[in-house]
């Protein structure tokens, strides 16, 4: 088999396409492919199918193919065009690269594959591709993906903020509680920001939404209840968010007491921030005996931290009348408690427990939203940060969204093509 020969094999060329010449530069490390076409053809119109004569051709494009025995290869293409009476001039496509790329499909799905396990910075110098052409198969990879993703809306949708820079600085996150894929990035946390999402889609759409879980955030909550039909009962406030509230009160607690202690020359309290923050699962138990002794001190602290740890039983209750009780009693506790921080938060919660209580029907958190933040900030260090935001939400949709984005010859590709 001859060299041409081999490289037609290799490539997968179809007629009318043929190797014309192959070049090999020992110094340059590099193989370069040239490839044409029979004459004479006609090519079908890409927008309606109709058959005309090659009108001309693009300019000739350097496409990179995987390397030939550590050797750089390159294929050289030009790029037939026909002119339609009724679209105009069109170029065609070929069947071994996207009509914008640089690389083939084979190599593009290998740069994609490389991407997916390390930064692009390293894969421009594994590969040798330049950056800009790198990101650009990122670019097409998330285009293609949701180009033929089904537009539909989740039926348990995970709202989020996350925070991407310092000064306050955040995102909305919108994934889907089935696939743990995430479904719309937006710049802010506003209002605004959450409705963009729904607006993607009419009113019989949003009413298949069955729930929605989020922090109590009010321009999170005023947007659902904007769009989705019942918000009211859909909405499901994140238990972690909850607990952090009440968590909060009990550090706010802590330094209250601290600094009262210290002045009086009692430093029982220093160094005891997170032993009243774990939850039972992740306490060191290397630090039990310590928060034994503490807790025998009859300090504001530890009835704080009681009140905090009892709320937890809120999230085992299969009934909402039961659940409903048992708030009763514990908001009962919390506002009679005679500390400050513990009642407002009691009351904070008083006041969104309508949509707390929905656990019991739903029973859904924001687990898959924190899961996905944590992947995103791993994304995010092995890029060491993102100047460019829509560089970031690419990336967010590439790692997360679950999208199909490796390249795909066309289908039919004997259909564009026939002898003039």
């Amino acid at each position: 088999m001859d060299t041409k020969k081999l490289y037609h094999k290799i490539l997968g060329l179809k007629d009318p396409w043929y190797v014309d010449r192959v070049e090999m530069d020992e110094a340059g490390e590099r193989i370069d492919i040239y490839v044409k076409h029979h004459n004479p053809i006609q090519a079908a119109c890409p927008e309606c199918g109709k058959f005309y004569s090659i009108y001309d051709h693009a300019p000739d494009r350097e496409i990179q193919h995987l390397n030939t025995c550590q050797l750089n290869t390159y294929v050289h293409m030009r790029f037939p065009r026909v002119e339609c009476p009724e679209h105009g001039v069109k170029q065609i496509a070929v069947d071994l690269a996207e009509p914008n790329s640089h690389a083939t499909f084979a190599f593009e799905t290998h740069i994609l594959e490389l991407v997916s396990e390390c930064s692009i910075a390293a894969v421009v110098r594994l590969v040798g591709l330049g950056w800009d052409a790198t990101h650009g198969c990122v670019e097409r990879a998330v285009a293609r993906g949701f180009s033929r993703k089904l537009k539909k809306i989740p039926a348990l949708i995970a709202v989020d903020e996350k925070s991407i820079a310092k000064g306050h600085k955040y995102e909305t996150l919108v994934s889907d509680h089935a696939t743990g894929n995430v479904e719309f990035v937006a710049d802010d946390n506003s209002q605004t920001s959450l409705e963009a999402y729904y607006k993607q889609f009419n009113e019989q759409e949003l009413s298949t939404v069955k729930a929605v879980t989020m922090d109590m955030w009010d321009p999170f909550i005023a947007a659902t209840k904007a769009y989705i039909p019942d918000a009211e009962k859909k909405i499901v406030f994140d238990r972690f968010h909850v607990m952090q509230a009440v968590g909060k009160a009990v550090d706010s607690t802590r330094k209250d007491e601290n600094a009262k202690l210290h002045e009086e020359g009692n430093d029982i309290l220093k160094k005891t921030k997170y032993l009243w923050l774990y939850s039972p699962e992740n306490f060191p138990r290397w630090r039990v005996p310590e928060f034994r002794e503490i807790q025998m001190a009859d300090l504001d602290v530890s009835r704080a931290w009681a009140i905090k740890e009892n709320i937890r039983h809120l999230w085992d209750f299969h009934s909402e009348t039961w659940a409903r009780n048992f708030f009763k009693k514990w908001y009962f506790w919390a506002t009679h408690s005679r500390l400050e921080h513990m009642m407002k938060a009691a009351q904070t919660l008083k006041v969104h427990f309508e949509n707390i209580v929905t656990y019991i029907q739903h029973r859904i958190t924001n687990a898959v939203a924190e899961s996905l933040n944590s992947k995103i900030e791993k994304i995010k260090r092995m890029a060491c940060g993102y100047r460019n935001r829509e560089h970031y939400k690419t990336a967010i949709y590439f790692h997360c969204g679950g999208l199909d984005m490796l390249p795909k010859p066309p289908a039919t590709p004997q259909v564009r093509w026939r002898i003039a």
